[in-house]
């Protein structure tokens, strides 16, 4: 396995990215990382991160620049950057990722993996350096469905130190590797969510991967209908809960890691000043945020949250859906220095939905990306759908073979 570094491992430092927590040792491993260990996984390495994990670029102070495996010359999305490269380059057979924003689905579109965030609920975030306490989930990063259902398998259990699971303790199935049929599209009705994709020049090689892929989904007997949410736009604005519970729960972090924390709270963070300077403002921001959880702005933003539920769920009752598809991002994954924009996360990190992200084509070649830049599809569903999620992606990812390993490392 190679372990996002945000995750708590008592044997190797949890740097979260940055030089300033480059010789932080928790007491323990995080949550997750006990379970994935009773199950028989072998740490390898940690990975790369957005610094924090506050941004889609993978760049920190402490690992630099993550490239992508498949074009040099771009990022890996972000923030689980660097498990993804890791993965998608065969350094391991399994990693994590965690998803505050988009953060294990960006990296899996930009990689040509399969990336799942839960719902809310079902897997511990205990021991995870956090960024939102309303958003943040843990996922796995893994090179075929059939892997994330077994990672799934494992990762999701109910731990006191979250109680948030305590709401998934009653869905976990016996088993999410039992959802893997390679007939799952057969009968299924999916709504292809026509307001994520762009109209655009810079559009067309995403959506023609989108538009082949609903193609497949239809001759493995699906049907695909393409479908608008009311709204949509107004609906997903300021729904970020992070600015809002970042600095309580950073300083929560770090008072857990003991007398021999590197800085005792954000101030002290913000202070030392050797983090990345793409994080500066957001750190800043958050620093001067005082009444955070007690604003009225953050129980409107949690008002807008349970708009934002109502109509998706409005939307695949009104169609009789078992899913909404749509590209993960609109474009192509941002080159490295550029923003990386056009991103789809918010319709899972608003509502607390699931969320797989899969394999859907390539763009064309080019002369740093030569087997072309990998494109990302994502399905979302209801809470606790991560069976049929599963079942869905794998029978589209059964008939579509489009795992290729990248050109810029050894086989």
């Amino acid at each position: 396995m190679i372990v996002k570094d945000n995750y708590n491992t008592a044997d190797l430092p949890t740097t979260g990215g940055s030089v300033i927590l480059a010789h932080s040792r928790p007491p323990q491993d995080c949550f997750v990382v006990q379970q994935l260990r009773q199950a028989g996984a072998l740490i390898l390495a940690k990975a790369n991160l957005t610094e924090l994990a506050m941004g889609g670029t993978t760049v920190s102070s402490f690992g630099g620049q993550t490239r992508n495996p498949y074009d040099l010359l771009r990022t890996p999305g972000g923030s689980s950057g660097g498990t993804a490269a890791a993965i998608t380059a065969n350094f391991g057979i399994l990693g994590t990722g965690s998803d505050t924003g988009q953060s294990t689905r960006s990296p899996a579109s930009a990689t040509n993996l399969v990336g799942i965030r839960p719902t809310r609920g079902l897997v511990s975030r205990s021991g995870i350096l956090p960024i939102s306490s309303t958003q943040d989930e843990a996922g796995p990063l893994t090179r075929s469905v059939a892997d994330a259902a077994r990672m799934l398998e494992v990762m999701a259990a109910y731990d006191p130190d979250d109680p948030i699971t305590a709401f998934g303790r009653r869905h976990k199935p016996l088993s999410y590797v039992s959802a893997l049929d390679r007939d799952g599209l057969r009968g299924a009705r999916i709504g292809l969510l026509t307001d994520l994709m762009g109209t655009e020049a810079i559009h067309e090689e995403v959506n023609i991967a989108v538009y082949n892929a609903v193609q497949l989904m239809e001759q493995l007997g699906a049907t695909v209908l393409r479908i608008a949410m009311p709204r949509l736009t107004l609906l997903t604005t300021d729904l970020a809960m992070g600015r809002f519970e970042f600095r309580e729960a950073f300083n929560r972090y770090l008072a857990r890691l003991g007398p021999d924390a590197p800085v005792k709270n954000l101030t002290e963070f913000l202070a030392d000043g050797r983090f990345h300077p793409s994080i500066k403002s957001r750190l800043e921001m958050n620093t001067a945020m005082v009444d955070g959880t007690q604003s009225a702005a953050y129980k409107s933003q949690w008002w807008g949250r349970e708009a934002l539920r109502q109509a998706v769920m409005t939307v695949l009752a009104h169609h009789d859906l078992d899913a909404v598809l749509y590209p993960h991002q609109k474009r192509l994954v941002a080159g490295i220095g550029e923003e990386q924009l056009e991103r789809n996360g918010v319709l899972s990190n608003g509502t607390g939905f699931p969320a797989i992200t899969f394999p859907g084509g390539f763009s064309r070649p080019t002369r740093s990306a030569p087997l072309g830049v990998p494109i990302g599809i994502e399905l979302l569903g209801p809470e606790w759908s991560e069976p049929h999620l599963i079942r869905l992606a794998y029978a589209f990812e059964q008939a579509a073979q489009l795992r290729r390993p990248p050109a810029s490392t050894p086989a």
